[in-house]
């Protein structure tokens, strides 16, 4: 069978199977060095050579107390917001307030016509006079013995009777006039002179804006850092800051939310802030120890937890996590850090916990400058 294979096949064949048996024995990566030249063969005992060591740039962490600014958005209210109903049924007699009238507590803001119940008024306290001049003249009699005691009785319940018909006849009058609860700004006016009005109608919105109150919501990790009584700074859409007082926080976060409602006193003598502008709440939150740094320092371990690599003793890189209280304009504010630590700030990604490496130490100026320089 080997005869009617052509020789050249044959050859070919026997060469396939020799380069197979080659690469089998592994050696096929060494062509020319199968044999090792004398003395080039290392002693078993030699010392393996070493990685080489990263060299990494750190400076010295300078930890300071920090006062974190707690930034919240709100919106202004009037302090007093009260809309004026009528309370009885008339026709306007006169408006002695307009919207944007300045009013103080008890001032007249609309009057009724009602002719027939002043009137009543008059004749409840004749009524009156009559009755207690009779109780009078009755006691006198009473105490000579001339008027029997069952009709001193009588004049008496009669005086009462005409107290209480005057007393109602006035409440009646004093339906017909509209005050103002507090002093404040007439925001609104809802009716015109000889409109006729039902009890209950909407005669006026009146509004106090002097305090204004700053209304916002406070998360439930802030929270614990905000008190009645302590300073905000507001800082009004317009770009005016002015300075209040927390007047109220909620003891009870909010079902949708998990946040607390806050309220800020500010002064506003001149009734300049309206209500219903956009404000931003600045609020200072306890001390405490903390360290800034720049964005980019910032890593992540395998964990998923952030934090900063640092260079113990012996020149070897761990990891300290961190945790994130502010981001200002110099960078991340962190706390977890100690005094002293020496912060990798280049190089923290390239090296892992337990890697010996090279230290190169700056300073915090000519890390900041190294920064300004690499930023595009």
């Amino acid at each position: 069978m080997i005869a009617r294979v052509p020789p050249h096949r044959f050859l070919a064949l026997v060469v396939f199977v020799a380069a197979a048996l080659w690469v089998a024995t592994g050696h096929f990566a060494a062509v020319g060095s199968e044999t090792p030249e004398p003395g080039a063969t290392k002693a078993a005992s030699e010392p393996v050579a070493e990685t080489p060591k990263r060299t990494v740039a750190v400076v010295r962490a300078e930890v300071a107390d920090y006062a974190r600014q707690i930034r919240i958005s709100g919106v202004t209210e009037a302090d007093k917001l009260a809309v004026l109903a009528a309370r009885s049924n008339g026709v306007v007699q006169e408006l002695t307030a307009k919207p944007g009238d300045t009013v103080t507590q008890g001032a007249v803001v609309m009057l009724l016509e009602g002719e027939d119940v002043r009137a009543a008024v008059k004749t409840a306290e004749d009524q009156l006079a009559q009755a207690a001049e009779q109780l009078a003249v009755g006691e006198a009699l009473n105490a000579k013995g001339s008027l029997p005691e069952t009709q001193l009785t009588a004049r008496r319940a009669a005086k009462s009777a005409a107290e209480g018909a005057l007393s109602q006849a006035q409440a009646d009058a004093d339906r017909l006039s509209l005050v103002a609860p507090f002093s404040g700004t007439v925001d609104a006016v809802n009716v015109e002179e000889g409109e006729w009005v039902q009890q209950g109608t909407p005669i006026a919105t009146l509004i106090a804006l002097d305090p204004i109150i700053v209304k916002a919501e406070v998360a439930e990790r802030d929270v614990i850092h905000v008190s009645v009584g302590a300073k905000a700074r507001v800082r009004l859409v317009s770009g005016v800051e002015l300075e209040g007082t927390v007047k109220h926080l909620a003891r009870k976060a909010s079902d949708k939310t998990r946040t607390f409602a806050i309220e800020v006193d500010l002064p506003n003598p001149e009734g300049a802030i309206p209500s219903g502008m956009t404000a931003e709440l600045r609020l200072t939150a306890a001390t405490q120890p903390a360290l800034t740094v720049p964005r980019s320092v910032l890593t992540l371990n395998e964990a998923g937890q952030i934090g900063l690599r640092v260079v113990e003793e012996g020149d070897i890189a761990a990891f300290v996590p961190v945790e994130l209280i502010d981001d200002i304009d110099g960078g991340f504010v962190v706390t977890g850090v100690p005094q002293g630590a020496r912060v990798i700030v280049a190089g923290q990604d390239l090296v892992r916990d337990g890697d010996p490496v090279v230290v190169q130490e700056l300073t915090r100026a000519q890390a900041e400058a190294a920064q300004k320089a690499a930023q595009p």
